[in-house]
């Protein structure tokens, strides 16, 4: 893996577009991806550039990118943005960035500027397949403590990246309502299931991985190509029914619990734009097994981790009618995932599974080894028997009705432009009875 890091990065380059400096997640050295509408418009491209989106179609239009990419920045999609080659898409952010900084071109694009404010924003690609994998050690002891205390860990975690096949029909877009889903729960004491709303609603905070570049069927990915075949990251609220879990996913694993709602956040991260925040993977501890040799990659555990932090915060209806600003419910960092992006692309193509543009992998839920750090209510809230006391003196040991959910990240390194994903937020509606 080869971390890029250029011109582009400079902290020091300034965009005509004055809300983009010094902007906390979308300044001229992010340049991250959306679809668009302005009213009743039709779905377009765009780049976040400070509190704008530039339109991108229109870019096309005006003949400022090369004539191979004017088709892919006039779909409604970002899928061919996706399937570009990283040297195409590293082209097109050079030119991005040109384009924006350098105020010979303000007057052209200055009418192709829309307030992202006036926007609703789509998600970003047709997604074709959804894969959920449980990449967050702490995440797995917590869970792992709650349900097998003498054996938390099961013993193929520390070989293999664990992972299960999601419902891409139901992921929507950041500021989307969920429905609280109805399922079978069998409560403690009950002989017999019954059917109803789902009482232990939680969030799950995750990072989502799009996929590039395709790979045949009976192809297997090389784990030194992978970072070839990863378009872009976002951030993903995988909510889960925790009572319809419990009954059902013995022995295939997750199913309605998982399938009713997945949030994503709207704008796709470049891992370009990612380049200044590439670290190494922590190392393992001593005795634990070194990944199997199609997992492994000298470049990639030098270079494939993530500098980002990452929180989550709560707006109940009580605090919003009363202008209470969220509460931060936790803070954690990528480095806590136990497999890189790559090791995760590779093991899901490993069998010869192909992998598409615009299909969506998700990391699993993200947590530390502290409560603070616990990346969902599961765990915060230990299984339900330690509530969280909220400043309206309310308290939540799962997600309630009225509830809203926001999700964050920022990469943040020394020397560089801090870059953030924007947010991605739900507020939980009753369930249809």
């Amino acid at each position: 893996m080869t971390c890029n890091i250029d011109e582009t990065h400079d902290p020091a380059l300034v965009a005509w577009v004055a809300s983009a400096n010094g902007h906390s997640d979308f300044p001229v050295q992010n340049l991250p991806y959306a679809i668009f509408r302005r009213g009743d418009d039709r779905a377009r491209i765009g780049v976040a550039i400070g509190e704008q989106i530039l339109d991108l179609a229109a870019v096309a239009d005006l003949g400022l990118v090369d004539a191979d990419l004017i088709a892919v920045l006039q779909s409604a999609t970002l899928n061919d943005l996706l399937a570009l080659t990283p040297a195409a898409r590293r082209r097109l952010r050079h030119r991005l960035s040109f384009l924006l900084s350098d105020r010979g071109y303000e007057a052209a694009l200055l009418p192709h500027l829309v307030a992202g404010a006036d926007c609703t924003l789509g998600l970003p690609a047709t997604i074709g397949d959804y894969t959920d994998f449980y990449v967050g050690i702490h995440h797995a002891l917590n869970v792992g403590s709650l349900f097998r205390p003498d054996a938390p860990l099961l013993p193929n975690y520390r070989h293999i990246p664990i992972g299960y096949h999601g419902r891409a029909s139901s992921i929507r877009p950041s500021g989307q309502p969920v429905r609280r889903p109805n399922g079978q729960l069998k409560l403690a004491g009950q002989e017999e299931p019954t059917f109803g709303p789902s009482r232990r609603l939680d969030f799950e905070l995750e990072l989502g991985i799009w996929i590039a570049g395709e790979n045949e069927l009976g192809r297997p990915i090389p784990i030194g190509e992978a970072p070839k075949h990863i378009g872009g990251f976002c951030l993903l609220n995988d909510w889960s029914a925790r009572d319809i879990q419990a009954w059902e996913y013995q022995p295939l694993g997750p199913f309605l619990s998982k399938n009713f709602h997945s949030t994503i956040s709207p704008w796709i991260i470049t891992p370009e734009a990612l380049a200044p925040f590439r670290q190494a993977q922590p190392a393992r501890s001593e005795g634990e097994p070194r990944p199997l040799a199609y997992l492994w990659d000298e470049s990639d555990q030098h270079q494939g981790g993530l500098a980002l932090d990452m929180e989550v915060l709560i707006c109940t209806e009580r605090m919003r009618a009363n202008s209470i600003s969220p509460k931060r419910l936790c803070r954690t960092k990528t480095s806590h995932m136990y497999w890189t992006a790559a090791q995760i692309v590779t093991h899901h193509a490993s069998n010869g599974c192909n992998l598409n543009p615009g299909d969506l992998l998700g990391t699993g839920t993200i947590s530390g080894p502290t409560r603070d750090a616990f990346g969902s209510l599961l765990e915060i809230s230990s299984g339900g028997a330690e509530p969280v006391t909220l400043p309206t003196g309310e308290t939540r040991t799962f997600v309630e009705d009225g509830d809203e959910i926001i999700l964050r990240a920022r990469a943040e390194r020394e020397g560089f432009a801090s870059i953030g994903f924007g947010e991605c937020r739900a507020v939980v509606q009753p369930a249809v009875t």
